[in-house]
């Protein structure tokens, strides 16, 4: 968002919050700009890529993209991110906390490749338009809509992309820096209010959207996420294949990440344990109060035969019912 994601507990929103409301039944815009925008370019670039990340890039053509994780030897995720193929180099658009050392774990593979690294965060602004009418916002705006998902349309240092941070319908606005006061001022004169990071992380866990730095982290597997879309198992060697390859094979996972509602008020702490009687089984990684539903939602990780949505469990004694995640 326009700052990192605000994970307190105790932060509140009140129901007629104009941006949430927008997120939730029309569309707003939301300031993604502090997230981190690496630029990789040279002949080796889609190669190097294919080779560190879990999705397939070597058969991406311009104007397409996917969304992959970066693993260490491990198996262990050390970054998400989506990932844009332009004519001339890839845009790789990451969470703010992973923009360093993601920019550094590649640096270190450069070795005789012919690949060229540029940290674009401070040049390129990101704007998001969001919402279940954010495509028919954009269509009256004028602004253009790629239909597939991670599809981007590129023109004069603009790339619209088809991505979303709230699990809502989306469009995400790369733009130099200076041309961000044009466009944030083309929302507020068409009515689309500004959603705040809260807002945005509300809907997020409303629609059960995981997000790295929360719910996905540095000691998860790639199959323990449930984002099937991040992982291509027909593709060649990759930096941490090899565990997620064993993963597949032997079925090793005991846990799943799951949405959780909650039946009360106050939202649990990360780390706080779900229960199936007095039995533990799995801990909360976020989990925010929802005006609009008057409940808790959030995400856990529970064992791996009660990811079922509908499993009933228990947190800090209320009710707690297993959702299924958001699919792109």
């Amino acid at each position: 968002m326009g700052s990192v994601s605000p994970t307190h507990a105790t932060a509140t929103l009140s129901a007629d919050d104009p941006g949430y409301q927008a997120l939730r039944s029309g569309a707003a815009w939301i300031d993604l700009s502090s997230r981190g925008k690496i630029i990789a370019g040279g002949e080796d670039r889609a190669r190097l890529l294919h080779a560190m990340t879990t999705n397939q890039v070597q058969e991406l053509r311009p104007g397409e993209g996917c969304y992959a994780f970066f693993l260490n030897a491990q198996g262990r995720i050390l970054s998400d991110t989506n990932l844009f193929c332009r004519e001339q180099n890839f845009l790789l658009d990451v969470e703010p906390e992973t923009r360093e050392p993601l920019f550094q774990h590649l640096d270190k593979y450069i070795i005789a490749d012919d690949v060229a690294l540029e940290d674009a965060t401070a040049h390129i602004a990101t704007l998001a338009l969001e919402g279940p009418q954010a495509l028919v916002k954009a269509a009256r705006l004028g602004l253009p809509a790629p239909e597939k998902p991670w599809a981007h349309i590129a023109g004069n240092d603009v790339i619209v992309a088809h991505v979303s941070s709230t699990g809502a319908a989306a469009l995400r606005f790369f733009v130099p820096v200076d041309h961000k006061s044009q466009l944030t001022s083309l929302f507020q004169t068409a009515g689309v209010p500004e959603a705040s990071p809260l807002a945005a992380r509300i809907v997020r866990l409303e629609n059960f959207q995981p997000r790295y730095g929360e719910d996905i982290l540095a000691t998860t597997l790639s199959q323990e996420t449930q984002q099937a879309h991040a992982v291509n198992f027909n593709k060649g060697c990759y930096i941490g294949q090899e565990i997620v390859e064993r993963v597949r094979s032997r079925g090793l996972v005991h846990r799943l990440l799951a949405g959780v509602e909650i039946d009360a008020t106050e939202a649990p702490e990360p780390d706080t344990r779900l229960f199936q009687g007095d039995e533990n089984v799995g801990k909360m990684t976020s989990a925010v109060f929802s005006p609009a539903l008057g409940k808790v939602v959030g995400m856990a990780y529970v064992r791996r035969e009660l990811a079922e949505p509908g499993t009933t469990l228990a947190v800090n004694s209320h009710p707690a019912i297993v959702r299924a995640l958001h699919r792109p």
